[in-house]
């Protein structure tokens, strides 16, 4: 049957979604299924599982768990840790994902670590900016009259009614100076755009501070890819694309790089993140914090958070070397470029290192999804309460 927009309510007999075949497969099939850290796909479920048991919003909606994905994570809160391969396998039902073009595509992002000030200074001159108070979030379908139903957000006005948020061409010229104040100074525009795109960063301060800055919102236009506009006009060799080289070409080319950044109409609001623990990894959109090479981003109209996916195949390392793909992951966030079944962006971790790493990564993968058993159907299982 169709697996249709709520993927963790439907049984194991789904057989299509978005355009892409789902075939059951055996755990015994999936390549270098034994020798994964099971227990370490556990704890980032299980951070996951908590707002899912509790009903808590997401920071970007998606598509709704289920009663089948609800049973999972009221079993995985008891599961010890020895035992968690034995509980995905329990609980979970491997399918293969094959989007027409035979398979997935994964890239990286990570949490960018960058100089920066609470102030502006000559050096430090570049804001983002924060979450505008008459901002309104749409979801996938939902208008306001005024709108463009292509659009992703509005703002209310003084007379009740809804206007379109300008496009970052006209952020950036001034049309929010007091509705968006800036909350952090950056010192490159390359730098800050990069921080719209990953949605998050360590601001090292001059006093030795470190200020965290997480997503807050976005401004709904749609997201363009300035890497891939590069490579199309020839600017970039589309096989010596990376971060480092995009960002080099953003410096060395300021007045092209301002008109190449603002074809990307997108625009990111940020929140500073007073409270969040700094052992832990940046807020994602299910709003539970990421975990290095465990959290997944996933389109989030297709997909709900807190789903497993195994995925294999060869990326490159932070010195370009591949190695072997095999691991399993949890879609705990998503992005404007994250569309399709079997598209994904692998949290790879913070700071430089981590950077040069997801610039390297757009290689095709293998997709394979664990939708959750039925609960009358798993060993010793019940019906959810």
């Amino acid at each position: 049957m169709a697996l249709g927009p709520h993927p963790a309510g439907a049984r194991a007999a789904a057989s299509d979604i978005g355009g892409a075949r789902l075939e059951p497969v055996a755990y015994g099939d999936l390549p270098g299924w034994a020798d994964d850290d099971h227990a370490a796909a556990l704890a980032a479920l299980r951070v996951s599982c908590g707002p899912i048991l509790d009903g808590r919003a997401a920071l970007r909606p998606a598509a709704a768990a289920g009663v089948d994905l609800l049973a999972a994570c009221r079993a995985a809160l008891a599961v010890p840790p020895a035992d968690a391969r034995a509980f995905f396998e329990r609980a979970f039902v491997p399918h293969r994902v094959i989007p027409a073009s035979g398979r997935g595509f994964l890239t990286g992002y990570y949490e960018p670590e960058l100089a920066g000030s609470l102030v502006r200074t000559p050096r430090f001159a570049t804001p983002l900016r924060a979450r505008p108070v008459d901002l309104v979030t749409l979801a996938e379908g939902e208008t306001r009259p005024g709108v463009d139903p292509a659009l992703r957000a509005a703002l209310k006005d003084d007379t009740g009614g809804f206007r379109p948020v300008p496009t970052r061409a006209g952020i950036e010229e001034g049309a929010l100076d007091d509705a968006a104040p800036p909350i952090v100074w950056l010192e490159e525009p390359g730098e800050a755009f990069i921080v719209h795109v990953q949605g998050s960063a360590r601001i090292l301060l001059e006093d030795g501070r470190v200020l965290r800055v997480g997503y807050a919102g976005r401004n709904g236009h749609p997201y363009t890819s300035i890497g891939r506009l590069l490579v199309e006009r020839g600017a970039i060799d589309r096989d010596a694309m990376s971060l480092e080289r995009l960002l080099g070409w953003l410096r060395e080319n300021p007045d092209a790089a301002r008109a190449l950044m603002r074809e990307n109409a997108s625009y990111i609001f940020f929140a500073i993140l007073s409270d969040h623990d700094p052992s832990l990894g940046p807020i994602g959109g299910a709003g539970v914090p990421l975990t290095p090479g465990r959290s997944l981003a996933v389109d989030r109209g297709l997909w709900p958070y807190g789903l497993p996916f195994w995925l294999s195949g060869a990326l490159p390392d932070a010195d370009g070397v591949e190695r072997p793909l095999a691991r399993l992951m949890v879609a705990q966030d998503t992005g404007s470029a994250i569309l399709g079944p079997a598209r994904g962006d692998w949290f790879v971790g913070s700071g430089a290192r981590a950077g040069t790493r997801a610039g390297l990564i757009r290689h095709a993968t293998d997709f394979v999804v664990l939708l959750p058993r039925p609960a009358t159907e798993r060993p010793g299982g019940e019906a959810p309460r």
